[in-house]
């Protein structure tokens, strides 16, 4: 059973997490449809679109997934017993140190809450909360300049754990919402991996498994077959000659966002991304 003290209504994403759209949620708006009865996110992140949504529509279904099995499992933790993941994360607190860090980053656990814990204290105190994987699958981003990391802020986990009741949450391709969202009243947010806008700039691989231009294609695909049955789809994107061309079919807008991960700070400033709709 949940006990915590928190109220409907002040979720938001507990992970930074590259890409996350918490800044452009107003420009959205604007974007979303009028109303659905059924809400997907196949590329889950940080959440920012699916804890504003929720918000707004509580009681409707909804179905959050990604590739990630950390990622999902530290939502599943949040959702099923927020207050142990919180002990676990208090002790992460106490202990944090330079060579606690590293300690950490190089070793997994078996047990779903301390693994969940592990990625969450990692994920706040790690060089700019990037998350990344190299061709093992093994988290491999150094300790950055904090000092002193919030790792567990409780009122934020526990909003987050309200707002994930009832929510079904599973490691699931893109794909595979075809086999789910099938009717008009039906709504699907696509937050893919960015197609890089140049070689310096590909944040692709944020976990072992590449997104390139045929994943970016199959993406494009399963928008238009979702979109051929009445479903509403929306999905984000890079601003370039390679995704205007993808979807040039729908509705193509423009959202102004800001650079916010990159190791020059001369390199982070405004830059346009593509938000696409089908409605």
């Amino acid at each position: 059973m949940l006990s915590v003290n928190a109220r409907l209504g002040c979720a938001r994403p507990f992970l930074k997490w590259a890409g996350g759209k918490g800044k452009l949620i107003e420009q959205f708006v604007t974007y979303f449809p009028d109303g659905f009865d059924r809400y997907y996110e196949p590329f889950l992140g940080g959440g920012a679109v699916f804890f504003y949504l929720g918000d707004r529509f509580p009681h409707i279904p909804k179905f959050v997934s990604d590739v990630n099995p950390d990622l999902i499992n530290a939502y599943l933790c949040v959702r099923d017993d927020v207050d142990l993941l919180i002990s676990l994360l208090n002790e992460h607190q106490l202990k944090h140190s330079k060579e606690y860090y590293y300690q950490v980053r190089a070793n997994k656990f078996k047990n779903a809450f301390e693994q969940a814990a592990r990625l969450i204290y990692l994920n706040k105190t790690c060089f700019n909360g990037l998350y990344r994987e190299n061709s093992k699958g093994e988290f491999n981003v150094p300790l950055g300049k904090y000092k002193n990391p919030n790792i567990c802020n409780v009122e934020l986990l526990r909003c987050a754990a309200i707002a994930l009741q009832d929510t079904d949450i599973s490691v699931r391709h893109f794909v595979d919402v075809l086999d789910r969202a099938e009717i008009e009243r039906d709504f699907v947010y696509f937050d893919p991996p960015y197609y890089p806008l140049n070689s310096t700039s590909n944040f692709t691989s944020y976990s072992r498994d590449f997104f390139g231009e045929s994943e970016q294609t199959k993406l494009r695909d399963t928008f238009k077959l979702l979109a051929e049955r009445g479903v509403k789809v929306m999905s984000s994107n890079s601003d370039c000659a390679f995704v205007r061309e993808l979807y040039a079919e729908f509705n193509i807008h423009e959202i102004l966002a800001a650079r916010a991960i990159n190791s020059r700070v001369s390199k982070r400033g405004k830059i346009t991304e593509l938000l696409i709709t089908s409605y």
